[in-house]
């Protein structure tokens, strides 16, 4: 004779599987209010047209009349020759592939490099590793930042309307990059 699992049992179970469970949530499924959960993302400090956080993670950031800052308009372009045929325009998801712009806000900067780079698989989902594809690879800070910018709606959906120009560092990174 089968004997019903007390209650007490069953709630102990729930309560020791609760965090695995939480902790198993894809970054892209954790919601971002801006307004109460990041009010605004403090640039720390500038280099020649690159802005970072006070952890040193690249970051976006828009001026007063929207003018987004380089890497932010890049990103909007790299993201969408290599990303959005997965991930979906501006970074919102797919039938294919999951939305993928808040993950750039609630991931870590390095674990998101190392997603991009390596690849990851869960279960029958499989993002590919990207680390030989320089398309990718040299302008990962700007997939990143850009993506940042559209979790954290800084930046509205489409193409950028005003941008700052390409620093001179900037330029001489890329073109040390692609070769």
């Amino acid at each position: 004779m089968k004997r019903a699992a007390s209650p007490l049992y069953v709630a102990a179970i729930l309560a020791l599987c609760l965090p695995a469970a939480v902790s198993a949530q894809s970054w892209s499924d954790q919601a971002v209010d801006p307004a109460a959960d990041h009010p605004e993302v403090p640039v720390s400090y500038e280099d020649d047209g690159r802005y970072y956080s006070e952890d040193d993670s690249p970051t976006f950031n828009i001026g007063d009349d929207g003018t987004v800052d380089w890497l932010t308009f890049s990103g909007f372009r790299r993201y969408h020759s290599e990303c959005h045929v997965c991930h979906g325009p501006d970074g919102e998801g797919s039938s294919y592939a999951p939305r993928i712009k808040n993950s750039a806000v609630n991931m870590d900067y390095y674990a998101f490099v190392d997603t991009v780079v390596n690849g990851r698989q869960n279960g029958n989902s499989v993002m590919p590793h990207f680390g030989d594809n320089k398309n990718v690879m040299c302008y990962l800070d700007d997939i990143y930042v850009y993506l940042k910018a559209r979790g954290m709606e800084a930046v509205p959906r489409g193409r950028p309307a005003k941008k700052a120009t390409k620093s001179d560092l900037i330029a001489e990174t890329e073109n040390a990059c692609m070769g």
